[in-house]
């Protein structure tokens, strides 16, 4: 068996980002940038006025003086001539400050009429102005390639003027299940038959990671089955099969993709649950078998799904974020595996996490990983824990799982 680290960094080592494609500005939210962004146009493109209020000169706004209101200057109409001594052009928030103004007298800082404005609180010199390129200029980079896109980044990249971006293709994941006992949900049950649910679960975690998934037929027990199977996953940039993992007599994975090219790398790990696990090349296609055990496989998933899409992403690759927390019950000392704990999730009175693992921790409870917010995570031959104790933990709605 080798460890949870080792095994994701080989799998990491073996993946590249998927290539660019070019889609509309507003369908870049949510994926990863290939290209740089770059400002086309500088913003504020002049200097602008921050308030409602009056462009002038500080030294003629006394409080008291009489000022010559000459014009307006609202956003997107600049005052056409220039502020003398003694004038004063009427502006608004986003208008161009006039040449020969240095300070915007704030409306609610003066009295006005019969085109004369008086200030009741003089205005300081470049108060109240927005300098031309103050959030940014030509050609300045804004958004870094590799990054995941938030509207926030949508709403900067429109004001830089991209109408559209550059982004990695989303990630073709291919799902196969396999198994004589499982069937599709809605399907009547033979006996000592199960319905599929991994599949299902699978391609759900892929799509909140942002990828494509293409689930594939059940395949049977069955070497030919099998892989008839896989080959559709061609054009695919991952297959993952669940089931047919370990070495039993029905665990046919490696032995049914042999023959069609299949190399290993590696198929045990030292994790609980899921230590029965596949990574290796389909012809070029890289493969994750997944433990059948519906816990087993979906926390493989979160373990090394999740970090080997967000690398086909065009993300930097790594594990899964870890949070800190508190133990809300004392555990025992952990054995030679890593462990990955199912538990609640809450809040103390001081607004610190506390993670309560659930007593039954079997590998095939679906209910009990459905009500889980959280993944306790405990190294190998760590020590026994009191109820209080620091400890590290994966949130899964972070993940979208």
């Amino acid at each position: 068996m080798i460890a949870v680290d080792e095994a994701l960094a080989r799998i990491l080592a073996n993946l590249r980002p998927t290539g660019p494609e070019t889609v509309p500005l507003p369908e870049g939210a949510g994926r990863v940038l290939a290209r740089a962004v770059e400002a086309r146009l500088t913003q504020p493109p002049a200097d602008v006025s921050a308030m409602d209020g009056y462009a002038l000169r500080a030294a003629d706004a006394a409080v008291g003086a009489r000022l010559r209101v000459t014009g307006a200057s609202p956003a997107g109409h600049p005052f056409a001539g220039a502020v003398g001594p003694g004038e004063a052009v009427r502006i608004f928030t986003g208008g161009a400050l006039p040449p020969g103004a240095d300070a915007i007298l704030l409306q609610e800082d003066a009295t006005a009429g019969d085109g004369v404005v008086v200030p009741t609180e003089a205005p300081r010199a470049g108060r109240w102005i927005r300098r031309q390129g103050l959030d940014f200029r030509a050609g300045e980079a804004l958004i870094e390639p590799g990054r995941r896109l938030t509207a926030r980044d949508i709403g900067l990249a429109a004001a830089a003027n991209h109408p559209w971006l550059a982004v990695h293709r989303r990630p073709r994941v291919a799902i196969l299940a396999t198994g004589d006992e499982i069937v599709l949900p809605g399907e009547a049950l033979p006996a000592g038959g199960i319905v599929s649910s991994n599949a299902h679960a699978l391609a759900a975690l892929v799509r909140a990671a942002g990828a494509e998934p293409l689930v594939l037929p059940i395949a049977g027990d069955d070497r030919e089955a099998i892989a008839a199977a896989a080959a559709a996953a061609a054009g695919c940039d991952l297959l993952v099969t669940t089931g047919g993992a370990s070495v039993g007599e029905h665990d046919l994975v490696q032995a049914a993709l042999g023959p069609e090219g299949f190399s290993l790398d590696f198929w045990k790990i030292a994790m609980r649950p899921g230590k029965p696990l596949i990574w290796g090349a389909l012809r070029g296609t890289p493969l994750l078998g997944l433990p059948g055990n519906p816990v087993s496989a979906f926390v493989c998933a979160v373990v090394f799904l999740v970090p080997a899409l967000r690398r086909l992403s065009g993300l930097p690759g790594g594990p899964v974020e870890t949070r800190q927390g508190i133990l809300g019950a004392a555990l025992e000392a952990n054995d030679r595996r890593q462990d990955y704990l199912r538990a609640a999730l809450a809040r103390d009175a001081e607004g610190r996490a506390v993670v309560t693992p659930f007593p039954v921790q079997d590998s095939s409870m679906l209910a009990t990983l459905a009500r889980a917010e959280a993944l306790v995570v405990r190294a190998p031959h760590a020590p026994s824990l009191e109820k209080g104790a620091p400890v590290a933990f994966v949130e899964l709605s972070a993940l979208g799982a």
